[in-house]
């Protein structure tokens, strides 16, 4: 199977790519960077291109038979003007590009990434695939995006959308930014730590991926987030137990949005997120239990 992925060495593309290959598939992958590190892999191929512009990439990216997108700028950096804007162009102009590539003849599936953004901060809420979208920055956005991958149906193309939770895996994500704390004794909550956490593994994250991809009848939005989310101070204590370190030190929430300005409101959101569609679709979990996962991803990084 032909398998194209924009982003594809990203934190999530890295371990997609992996996976795929594993799977005996032939992956190529966009990126910006001339020369990154790469899988040595005869079935990995690499175009260094800018896909929010049109190109040569895009009859590779027709020619395949799934495509994965997961291109757009990092949104864990303060969002100025120019940088919102940067993160909508990431987002929509590769969208648009991959849709208009694709031809009615191949139809190729597409999965393209969005995120529990969608839903903005709903307190205890559970939040299944029916609950509605929000209307703050990155409500809209994620709706945008959601929207230009959809269009492809026009197309006879199968979509399936994953809204993807907070990542937990080796080599970047959200555990990257929690662990040097915790390392130093200074791991703990942001705000109270009773704001929900829409966590999963990496490990499900790319294996739910290849599920949507091979099944189908899966198409329309996913939440790519573990079947009990838990509160974010569990979360910490779960890292801190993984870890042998306390998780006791307390950022106060008006010191998160004074120093993350917008970004900072939605790091504390309560997004209570389930995955009633991907489990009702056959998908097994690998990582349930928050304190299993960690335990495993700390061992991977000793």
């Amino acid at each position: 199977m032909k398998v194209f992925i924009t982003g594809g060495l990203g934190f999530v593309g890295r371990h997609l790519t992996a996976y795929l290959l594993e799977q005996g598939c032939d992956v190529t992958c966009t990126g910006t960077r001339p020369h990154p590190p790469a899988p040595a892999h005869d079935r990995f191929h690499y175009i260094c291109t800018d896909t929010t512009r049109e190109g040569a990439w895009q009859s590779t990216a027709a020619g395949c038979d799934v495509v994965y997108n997961l291109a757009g700028r990092n949104i864990f950096r303060p969002w100025t003007k120019a940088y919102k804007e940067a993160l909508r162009a990431s987002r929509l102009h590769t969208t648009r590009h991959l849709v208009s590539a694709m031809s009615t003849v191949t139809a190729p599936v597409l999965i393209s990434a969005s995120a529990v953004g969608f839903y903005g901060d709903r307190g205890d809420d559970v939040l299944d695939e029916t609950a509605p979208g929000c209307t703050d920055f990155l409500g809209i956005l994620s709706m945008d995006w959601e929207n230009a991958a959809i269009a492809a149906e026009e197309k006879g193309v199968r979509v399936a959308i994953a809204r993807f939770g907070i990542i937990l895996g080796t080599g970047g994500g959200a555990l990257a930014k929690m662990l040097p704390a915790f390392r130093c004794f200074l791991g703990g909550s942001l705000g109270k730590g009773t704001h929900w956490v829409p966590w999963i593994h990496v490990q499900d994250v790319v294996s739910a991926l290849w599920f949507l991809a091979k099944t189908p009848t899966c198409r329309g939005a996913y939440n790519l987030t573990a079947p009990a989310p838990v509160r974010y101070r569990e979360m910490t204590k779960a890292l801190g137990h993984a870890m042998k370190r306390p998780a006791v030190v307390s950022t106060p929430g008006f010191l998160v949005r004074l120093f993350t300005g917008e970004l900072g409101t939605v790091l504390l959101n309560s997004q209570r997120a389930v995955p009633h569609r991907l489990v009702d679709a056959g998908y097994t979990f690998h990582f349930t239990d928050i304190r299993t996962a960690l335990a495993d991803l700390v061992a991977q990084r000793t």
